[in-house]
């Protein structure tokens, strides 16, 4: 059967066929742009408005939505932001495995308005960053016994490396009665992190856990709609 060329124009989601006879096989038209793709499917009883996932898988690239775009800038910004955190951690667990740097949270307001309970305090070692007054020390607190009490985190106010450092919380009326010497020294702050501390207690935890698992799925979701 000879077959005769049949030109189409497509004009406000109508489509217009021009030639002198009806097409002998079926022809699927998909056309294209940010708004989402048109497709028409044309045979010998005239042309019908279908879906072409339906006849055929096309490439993403052919066609991206608003909707895919902005799902895929979100999935690029989790992505970056993974990545730049595990940057930290990896640096930061080297470093503290040199024994450069360490990390503890502070279970007190008594350095208001400096630290408050619940920021996590990064600590030089007090062999690279020398103590001095002014600094603020993590050091561990004994009883008269010479037996730990825990470790705390003030600032020198006077006070010597010979004879013990004069230390009080910012917000605390009197200095500790504790002089500790360098050796009882743990790190010198020089950083602090606000408020994260707070969030790895079992309490956030238990609430942090379940929300990021809804948010990989959120984002899993995401990913197959795109």
């Amino acid at each position: 059967m000879e077959r005769k060329q049949i030109s189409g124009l497509v004009k406000n989601d109508d489509l217009w066929l021009i030639g002198e006879s009806a097409p002998s096989s079926n022809i699927l038209l998909t056309f294209s742009d940010q708004s989402g793709a048109r497709s028409k499917l044309i045979t010998s009883h005239g042309t019908h408005d279908v879906k072409s996932k339906d006849f055929v898988q096309a490439p993403k690239e052919r066609v991206s939505t608003k909707t895919q775009v902005r799902n895929r800038k979100i999935m690029d910004s989790f992505r970056y932001a993974g990545v730049i955190f595990s940057l930290i951690l990896i640096t930061f667990s080297v470093m503290s495995f040199a024994g450069l740097v360490k990390a503890r949270i502070v279970l007190t307001n008594s350095m208001l308005p400096t630290i408050s309970a619940g920021d996590i305090v990064l600590l030089a070692n007090p062999n690279r960053l020398e103590p001095e007054i002014g600094s603020v020390v993590a050091y561990t607190a004994k009883r008269f016994d010479g037996s730990d009490v825990g470790v705390f985190t003030h600032r020198i106010i006077g006070g010597s490396a010979e004879e013990g450092f004069l230390v009080k919380g910012d917000s605390n009326p009197t200095p500790d009665t504790q002089r500790p010497l360098p050796e009882d020294i743990n790190g010198v702050v020089f950083f602090v992190v606000p408020f994260i501390g707070k969030l790895l207690s079992v309490k956030s935890l238990a609430l942090i856990i379940p929300a990021l698992l809804g948010l990989w799925m959120i984002l899993d979701a995401l990913r197959d709609e795109d």
